[in-house]
């Protein structure tokens, strides 16, 4: 009998990509002026550079999970292909029309990329690694926004040269992927459905309802602070500057809590505990940042934050995985699409009470206190 072996070749190239998809979203974030000059538009414009990414992922997310669980590798060639291409039309005019037609392009394969990544974890890789792949594919694309962030920095003034450099990212990035895709797959899973019946099959399964829930607010939570963090601080005294090095510091201790507590939180079969403590930790740390906002209280708050919060993605992706039978990309895909939307809807609420920083932090504390009461309905359906 042959044992097969984990692929962690295939895993890597994925992470790349998945990490490249990330970069491309925020290119315009740190250069945002800079970017308004080249093309001779508004920040109002420059904005829409990124925010066409959750609202594409909305109308696409369920599509593409669907299309992964029937077509694994040609979806996610289709996606590598549309990334590099997106990437590429970027750097062909220096006109704002071919940004946003470059942004779309991108926007449209991250579905087909980050639904992918518990399909990766179950085709190549052996029960054991999962957990690990997982956490894996998830920790790239949050490395994938310092990367982003840091480029900005790198070509502040220079957007002709930065949009160069992230092209070549994607293209190698893309080559990777197609390359390591042109080999089947070793583990097999169950096929999937017909049509749209991998989503009725996934949104029966009402522990995968739970989890989708789940993701709402924390995730919300996270694009909240990712996208309004230095209007809530600046208040307090923090510098824009200083805004942005707490922000950094924030994901950084994200991918580091990605790398570590998936992994022992599956070991150890402590996956709620992880979640509660994350929640618990946010909810103080978000009623500190109400009661005492300035740097040092910025920076540690956020880092717990992020070490707490960012984690909880892999966890779920991973036990949405174990339920997944064959609707990996379908269920993974409920999952990315209830989290932008918590991060839509948060964003949107919080953007009205921007004039109150003390008041968001304490309804987002709220918030994620009450979403507490949801582990106790895992715990229970879960099993």
């Amino acid at each position: 009998m042959v044992v097969s072996r984990s692929r962690w070749s295939t895993v890597a190239a994925f992470a790349s990509l998945a990490a490249v998809t990330q970069v491309l979203w925020v290119t315009y974030a740190p250069v945002a002026d800079a970017a308004a000059r080249h093309y001779g538009v508004g920040d109002g414009a420059i904005g829409w550079l990124a925010n066409v990414f959750p609202l594409v992922y909305v109308l696409l997310a369920i599509p593409a999970g669907v299309l992964l669980d029937r077509r694994f590798r040609g979806a996610l060639a289709v996606g590598a292909v549309l990334v590099a291409l997106g990437a590429l039309l970027r750097i062909v005019g220096d006109g704002y029309a071919v940004a946003l037609a470059g942004q779309l392009v991108v926007s449209v394969a991250q579905p087909l990329v980050l639904n992918a990544i518990t399909s990766v974890a179950g085709r190549y890789l052996a029960d054991e690694d999962r957990p690990a792949g997982i956490a894996v594919g998830s920790a790239s694309t949050f490395a994938g926004l310092i990367v982003g962030f840091g480029l900005g920095a790198v070509f502040a003034e220079d957007v002709g040269t930065l949009l160069l450099v992230q092209a070549a990212l994607a293209v190698v990035a893309a080559l990777a992927v197609l390359r390591v895709l042109r080999t089947p797959p070793p583990f097999r899973v169950p096929p999937a459905p017909v049509g749209f019946g991998a989503l009725r099959t996934a949104w029966r399964d009402r522990t995968i309802r739970t989890l989708c829930a789940l993701v709402f607010v924390p995730f919300g939570v996270f694009v909240t602070m990712a996208t309004f963090a230095q209007p809530l601080l600046e208040p307090a005294g923090v510098p824009e500057a200083t805004s942005g090095l707490i922000l950094l510091a924030c994901v950084a201790a994200g991918v580091v809590g990605c790398a570590v507590v998936p992994v022992w939180a599956h070991r150890h079969s402590r996956e709620v505990l992880a979640m509660t403590t994350a929640l618990v930790v946010t909810t103080v740390a978000c009623v500190v940042l109400a009661v005492v906002p300035g740097v040092a209280t910025g920076y540690i708050a956020l880092a717990l934050i992020g070490f707490g919060l960012l984690p909880a993605l892999p966890i779920v992706l991973e036990l949405t995985e174990r339920r997944g039978g064959g609707t990996e990309g379908t269920a993974a895909g409920l999952i990315w699409l209830t989290g932008n939307l918590g991060g839509l809807v948060l964003a949107g609420v919080v953007a009205v009470l921007i004039d109150g920083p003390t008041l968001v932090f304490l309804l987002l504390a709220a918030l994620s206190l009450l979403t507490l009461p949801l582990l106790r309905v895992y715990r229970r359906t879960g099993r």
